[in-house]
C-alpha cells in the first residue's frame, strides 16, 4: 500500500506534465493557421526544410572525409540530408519545450507551459474535490465525449490517400517481433499500466461500491472496454499515419512513432495536408486532454483515498483543503519538468520512477501476499460471498502462478537487460542515473523495509507474528459489518 501510494506520487507529477503540453498545442491550434506549418518563424533555423518539400530539393552525393553522404543544396548553403529539420520538430523542440543542451543546464522555467500545467492541476482539483459522488458525474463527459471525438478523426482519417496502407501495418502482424526480449517487456508494462494495475486506484475506487457490486462482472467489463479502446484508437492514429507516409513517400515503418513523439511530432506533422487543419488539430488535442485528465484524477484518488484511510481523523473532514495541498505541492515540483531542460527530468521520471520494472515489482509482491499470505481459498470464498458464486477455477492458478511467474520473469528480465537512458543523442550524467534510481527505489523499497520493520516491532514466536503481520482473522463477516457501517461508501464507480 505504500509502496503504491509512493509510485502514485511520482506519476501524478509526471503524467500531467503531458497533458500541460497537450494543452498548450490547442491554444496554440486556436489561429487562422497552425504556427508548425512553415520555417518561417523567429524559432526556426536554417536547417528547417518542410517533410512534405523534401521531395523537391536539389540533392546529390559526395565524399564527406571519406564517406558518401547525401547533400541537399539549401538557400544559402549546402547540408547533408541528416542535419535537415522540419517545422513540427522545431516547433517542439524550440518553442514549445524550448529544451536546453542536457539536464545539467536546467534553463528557466517555460512560464506558457507552467500555466497550462496550473490550467491542468486546477480542472483535476475541481473533478476530484467533492468525492468520487462529483468524480462520477465528470467521468460521464471525460469518459464518453472522447469516443465522439474519436470516431470524428477516424471517419476523417479512413478517407485520406494511403490510409489503408497505415491500418495494414496496424493489423498485419509481424511475428518474427516475438522473438526480441523488448516487445515482451513493453506488452506486458503497457498491459499492466493500461489497466490501472498495482498502483491502488482499481482498489480506492472499487472501496466506494457496495458489499455485493459484481466485482467478477465489472473487471471483464473494464479490461473489454479497456482493450477495445485501445484497439479502436490504433485505426485512428495508423490512418493518419499511412497518410503521411503516402505523402511523404516513405514506409509506414519510418513514419510512425512511440511516446510523446506520436501526439506532438506525428500528428501535427499529419494534420499540415489536412483542409481546416486547425481545427482537426484543436479536436486532437481537446481529446487527449480529457481522456489523460481521466487517467490523471483516477490515479489522483487512489492516493488521496490511501492517505485519507490512513490518518481518517485528521484528514477526513478536511478533504477537500488535503486535496489542495496535494495538488499545489504535485504543480511546484513538476515545475522542474516544464524547465528548458525539463524534458530531461520527464525522461528520468518515465525510465525510472515509475517504470515498468517498478509495476511489476508491487504487482508480484500484491499477488504473492494476497494468494500465498492471505490464502488463495480464503480470497476465493470472499468473492463468492460478494457475488454470490465462485468465478472460474483458472483465476486460482493465474493469482498463484502465472502472475507471479510473469511478474518475476520479466522484472528480471527488464533488468538483465537494463542499459542507461538516452533522451536522442544525449547521454545523462552519472548523477541523474543515481537520481532516477533513488525514484525508483523510493516505492520498490518500501516493501522488503516494511517487512523487516514490522516483523522487528510484533511480539511473539514465528507463528504468532505471521499470524499478527498477515491478519487472516478479519475475514469477510467482518468486511461486510465493516462496509454496512459505512454509508458514504455506497456510490459505485464504473471508470472507464
Amino acid at each position: 500500500g505504500y509502496a503504491a501510494a509512493v509510485m502514485s506520487c511520482w506519476m501524478n507529477v509526471y503524467y500531467i506534465v503531458i497533458l500541460a503540453w497537450a494543452v498548450f498545442y490547442f491554444f496554440m491550434s486556436m489561429k487562422t493557421d497552425v504556427p508548425w506549418r512553415s520555417c518561417n518563424n523567429f524559432w526556426n533555423t536554417v536547417n528547417c526544410v518542410n517533410p512534405y518539400e523534401r521531395n523537391n530539393l536539389i540533392c546529390w552525393e559526395d565524399s564527406i572525409n571519406g564517406t558518401i553522404k547525401k547533400i541537399c543544396s539549401l538557400t544559402l548553403a549546402n547540408i547533408t540530408t541528416s542535419e535537415l529539420t522540419d517545422p513540427v520538430k522545431e516547433f517542439w523542440e524550440r518553442r514549445a519545450l524550448q529544451i536546453s543542451d542536457g539536464i545539467e543546464h536546467i534553463g528557466n522555467i517555460r512560464w506558457e507551459l507552467a500555466g497550462t500545467l496550473l490550467l491542468v492541476w486546477i480542472l483535476c482539483y475541481f473533478c476530484i474535490w467533492k468525492g468520487v459522488k462529483w468524480t462520477g458525474k465528470v467521468v460521464y463527459f471525460t469518459a464518453l465525449f472522447p469516443y465522439v471525438l474519436l470516431t470524428v478523426l477516424l471517419i476523417r482519417g479512413i478517407t485520406l490517400p494511403g490510409a489503408l496502407e497505415g491500418i495494414k501495418f496496424y493489423v498485419i502482424p509481424n511475428f518474427s517481433k516475438l522473438t526480441e526480449s523488448e516487445v515482451w517487456i513493453d506488452a506486458v508494462t503497457q498491459i499492466f499500466f493500461s489497466y490501472g494495475l498495482g498502483l491502488g486506484t482499481l482498489v480506492a475506487l472499487g472501496s466506494y461500491n457496495k458489499f455485493t457490486n459484481n466485482v467478477y462482472k465489472d473487471a471483464l467489463i473494464v479490461c473489454t472496454v479497456n482493450s477495445s479502446t485501445s484497439m479502436f484508437a490504433g485505426f485512428v492514429i495508423f490512418s493518419v499515419v499511412g497518410f503521411m507516409a503516402n505523402e511523404q513517400q516513405r514506409p509506414v515503418a519510418e513514419v510512425a512513432a512511440s511516446g510523446p513523439g506520436l501526439a506532438f511530432l506525428v500528428y501535427p506533422s499529419a494534420v499540415l495536408q489536412l483542409p481546416g487543419s486547425p481545427l482537426w488539430s484543436c479536436l486532437f488535442f481537446f481529446m487527449l486532454l480529457l481522456i489523460g485528465l481521466d487517467s490523471q484524477f483516477c490515479t489522483m484518488e487512489g492516493f488521496i483515498t490511501a492517505i485519507i484511510d490512513e490518518w481518517p481523523q485528521l484528514l477526513r473532514k478536511r478533504k477537500e483543503i488535503f486535496i489542495a495541498v496535494v495538488c499545489t505541492l504535485s504543480y511546484l515540483v513538476g515545475l522542474t519538468c516544464v524547465s528548458q531542460g525539463g524534458m530531461y527530468i520527464f525522461q528520468i521520471l518515465d525510465s525510472y520512477a515509475v517504470s515498468g520494472f517498478c509495476l511489476l515489482w508491487l504487482i508480484f509482491f500484491e499477488c504473492v501476499s494476497i494468494s500465498w499470505c492471505y490464502g488463495v481459498d480464503r480470497f476465493y470464498d470472499g468473492i463468492k460471498d460478494m457475488i454470490g458464486y465462485y468465478p472460474m477455477v483458472w483465476w486460482k492458478f493465474c493469482w498463484c502462478v502465472t502472475t507471479p511467474l510473469i511478474c518475476l520473469g520479466v522484472f528480471f528480465l527488464n533488468i538483465v537487460q537494463w542499459k542507461p537512458i538516452k533522451y536522442l543523442d544525449y547521454n545523462y550524467p552519472w548523477w541523474a542515473h543515481a537520481f532516477g534510481w533513488f525514484t525508483a527505489l523510493s516505492s520498490m523499497l518500501y516493501i522488503p523495509v516494511y517487512m523487516v520493520w514490522l516483523w522487528r516491532r510484533t511480539p511473539g514466536d514465528t507463528g504468532e507474528k505471521i499470524r499478527a503481520i498477515v491478519r487472516i482473522d478479519e475475514d469477510i463477516k467482518h468486511l461486510r459489518e465493516k462496509m454496512q457501517q459505512d454509508t458514504d461508501k455506497t456510490v459505485e464507480i464504473y471508470a472507464l
